[in-house]
Order: C-alpha cells, then structure tokens, then sequence
C-alpha cells in the first residue's frame, strides 16, 4: 500500500479496516464489527449498525418477493432520507442493480429514466408520486418492507452493483455502471483521512446520494468506519442545525463551504456546531481564502479529486497547508499515467462502461484497457498530481497552440475578492478571444459601488494578463451580478 495512506490511519484500525469487493460481504461486515455502535439518525430515531442491516434485511425480502431476475435495474427516486439509504444498500446487497435518481427531475424525466435505464421497479417518495405516475415501471413506496427477512445475497464481485449518471459540466448525462468491485474500491478509498477514524465521526448526508460523491464518500465512507451519519431531506433545514447536530466531518463541495463561511460570517464559527474537525472537498477546486477561514477556525481541509466513472475517488490530499493547489497522491490499487498530458489509470476502482452505449464506452478507453479520464494532469517531484485543465475544454488559438481555461482560472480562485471564474472563448467585435466572467465575493466589497467592484476586477484581469504570454491574454471581461448556472455538484455549468 502507498505509505501516503497507509500511514494515516493508526496501525490498529489500519488492520481493522478490509477491503470488501461486494456489498453483501460489506453489509454482513458492518452488522458483526460495529454492532450497537450508532448508525443512522433522521434527528428523531437513531439506528445501531445492527439494527440497520436488520432493517435492510427486511427491506430485502421484499424486493426479493417481486420476482425481479437477478440484476435488474431498481430505481429509487427520494431525497436524502434513511428509506433511500436502506433502499440502496437492500437493493445491492440482494444482486440488483441500483439507479439513485435526483430528487429535482420532473415527470418526463423520470419517465425517461425508467426506459433509457430498464428500471424493472421504481421506489418513489410519497410526495414524488405525482412526478411518477404513468412512469413504466412497477412503482412503491419508498417505505416497503416486509415482515420476512432475507440474507444478502452471493454475487460476483464484477456484476452491476448501480448505475451513476455522469456527463461531466458539459455534454448529455449518461449511466455509468459501477461493478461491486468499483463500488467498493472506491467505498475503501473513503476510509482514509487523517487520524483515528472507527467511530469518532459524525457526518450528515448533505450531498444528493444521486452523485457518487454523496454516495460513496459521503455515505459509504462514514458506514466502513463505523460512524454515524444524519439523514439531510432538507438542506437548508438541515444546515439550520448545524448547531444541534454537531458534525465533526463534513463531505461537500466548495459551493456549500462558500455558503457555510457565509453563515459563520453572520453567527459566528460555533453555528457549525463547535466540534467540526475535517471538511472533505470535492468536486471542484477549492479557493484558497476558504482553505484560511476554515483552517482559522480550527476545521482541516483534505481535498479530493475523482470522477463517476472512477467510483469517486482517485487522489486525495491530506496536506492542504503545503500543496494547497494539488489533488493529492493517487489512492492504492490503482495505475496511474499521463500520455500527451492526460491522466489514464487502471484498477477494480474503474468503472465496466456507459450503459447500452458501446461507442461511448469505447472512446473511453484505449485499446489496451486504460480508461482516459479526459483531464490533463502532471506531477511534481513528491508525487502529488495537479489538474491543468479538461481536453474538452480546451481553447484552440488562431495559431493552432491550445489554451486550457482552468490554468487561466486559477490566479482568479487565488484572489479572495473572487467568488467564481470562467473563462472561455468569445466573440469580440467580430473577432474570437479568450473572456473570462467573474462573479465577485460581495462580502469583500461591502460599502462599494458595483462600479468600484468592476473597476478592481478590470484591475485583476490586467495584472493577470500581464503575467501571460500575449496569445493567452484575456480580452473580454464580464462581471456577474447574478450566479452561475450549476451542476447537481455545483460546480459552474460551462454550457452556459
């Protein structure tokens, strides 16, 4: 194992800690390991590990009752709630296969994604019933169970465990296929962070478990260690209670560690509970001025980088003070190679293909099997890898040279006046150039005019330009009033 995780556990829970290559296997682990300690927590009943897997042993028969083949595809379309957790692990624990929906789709949607996917049965919310009705599949509620129980299942390690939508900032989302093996590589990835893991933590479910990110990271992860994890049906309701509940762990993205700097901002750094020790980051890059707020307040960042179709996570890094731009060391069990500046790995982490899309799935690998993750990439002297930048972003000049519009980005992320930054080609009289759009950190301006806040960002820009070649110079500016369009993770949609 790479000494850069293994020597962030303790040795004693580093020997504790397997890796499971099926969900059966993992569910029958945590029941015996971590029997009576907490689980899962709604905020109104708390549930022991054994008690969960008692629960999602009943909820096992009843999806076994349905008569389904093995490894049919099984929607479950709910918020952040203890019935989709239990559905999720039911369904995988039982050979099926599991497709979480985003809660925000509509009706046509979700119709949609019951033929796209074959969804055999569909799980819906009570108040999604509505959005599901006509839908062609056989519909539940999200409560069912039975009075039976039935053990997990055997299943091979490389069948179909869920299926992720995917599709990046740009381009049509599609289903990436996740084999237990993936699942649960990338589900022992999330066990690493620094210091004594196994039943200290107290996380809340506050990413959609619809992205590998919520799901494995921020799921998974806190079930392999045995800790406790607070439903999230509601995120500003949730967060409201940040008080109350007192997460010593927090798996988000940027987006929401810009809103909860802004909490602290109006209450004080206790609103996060007073007992906040770690925020996981992911998803996107995190601006510096949030890596010193935080870490002013007492929290550790450890960033992380990885894609769907890499079970989430790939690299992470546990030295944010250090390497503050990088995305870490790649996780064990995995290969790692940069060709013509983009990253390619292999693994068990890696994804088996897009779902019923072989020319998709085929472009995403090369003809000896390493899956080319589009993201360029390099490494310094110590081993961490950096992101420079994304091949479908890329910006190609009028003398052939491609420019990557987040190394471009970056100066802008460093300045803590900036909130957001794009940068893309656009027309300018006529003519194509490289612009950038700005969405300014408010707070930073408070008592300035909204024509001071774009004379300093005009200011930025030619400071920045004036420390780039001049074929890469930004020519346009445009300074937001209002924020980006965003991915489910948050990120800033590029399609835009």
């Amino acid at each position: 194992m790479n000494n850069y995780f293994d020597h962030m556990l303790p040795a004693d829970e580093m020997a504790r800690l397997h890796y499971l290559p099926t969900v059966s296997e993992f569910v029958n682990w945590i029941e015996r390991e971590y029997a009576d300690m907490p689980a899962l927590s709604d905020q109104v009943n708390t549930y022991t590990y054994k008690q969960l897997c008692e629960r999602v042993a009943h909820r096992r028969a009843f999806i076994e009752g349905l008569g389904l083949e093995k490894g049919a595809n099984i929607g479950v379309f709910d918020r952040n709630s203890a019935d989709a957790i239990e559905l999720f692990l039911a369904i995988t624990s039982a050979g099926y296969t599991a497709l979480m929906l985003p809660s925000s789709l509509p009706a046509p949607a979700v119709a949609g994604c019951c033929v796209r996917f074959d969804l055999q049965a569909l799980f819906v919310r009570d108040e999604f019933k509505a959005l599901a009705e006509g839908a062609p599949a056989r519909v539940f509620p999200c409560s069912s169970t039975s009075d039976a129980a039935a053990p997990a299942a055997e299943v091979d390690p490389d069948s179909p465990a869920a299926i992720f939508f995917t599709g990046g900032t740009t381009g049509a989302p599609k289903g990436a296929v996740l084999s237990h093996r993936a699942l649960m590589r990338g589900c022992y990835n999330a066990i690493f962070k620094p210091g004594k893991v196994i039943g200290v933590h107290r996380y809340i479910a506050l990413l959609p478990l619809s992205h590998v990110f919520g799901l494995i990271a921020g799921t998974m992860g806190c079930f392999y260690t045995g800790n406790l994890i607070f439903t999230c049906e509601d995120m500003k309701a949730t967060i409201g209670k940040l008080p109350v509940i007192k997460p010593t762990i927090l798996i988000i993205v940027p987006g929401i560690c810009d809103i909860l700097a802004g909490l602290c901002k109006m209450y004080g750094p206790q609103f996060l509970g007073g007992q906040l020790r770690m925020i996981i980051s992911g998803a996107a890059n995190v601006p510096p001025r949030l890596v010193d707020i935080f870490t002013k307040w007492g929290v550790e960042f450890c960033f992380g980088y990885g894609l769907t179709e890499t079970a989430n996570l790939t690299s992470a890094n546990a030295d944010a003070l250090t390497h503050p731009t990088s995305i870490g060391k790649i996780y064990p069990g995995q290969e790692a190679k940069v060709v013509d500046g983009e990253l390619w790995l292999k693994g068990d982490n890696i994804f088996s293909g897009y779902y019923k899309d072989p020319v998709k799935t085929a472009e995403a690998f090369s003809e000896d099997g390493w899956f080319k993750t589009g993201d360029l990439v390099r490494f310094d002297e110590e081993g961490f890898l950096y992101i420079t930048g994304r091949i479908k972003n890329l910006i190609i000049l009028a003398n052939g040279e491609n420019v990557s519009p987040e190394s471009l980005e970056e100066p802008f992320y460093a300045d803590p006046c900036v909130r957001d930054a794009m940068v893309k080609e656009d027309d300018l009289n006529g003519t194509r150039v490289i612009a950038v759009e700005i969405l300014p950190q408010m707070p930073a301006f408070d008592g300035k005019s909204w024509e001071e806040v774009e004379r300093y960002m005009d200011a930025l820009v030619k400071k920045i330009n004036e420390s780039l070649p001049t074929t890469h110079r930004i020519m346009k500016v445009t300074v937001r009033k209002e924020d980006f369009k965003r991915t489910g993770s948050m990120k800033v949609a590029r399609n835009q």
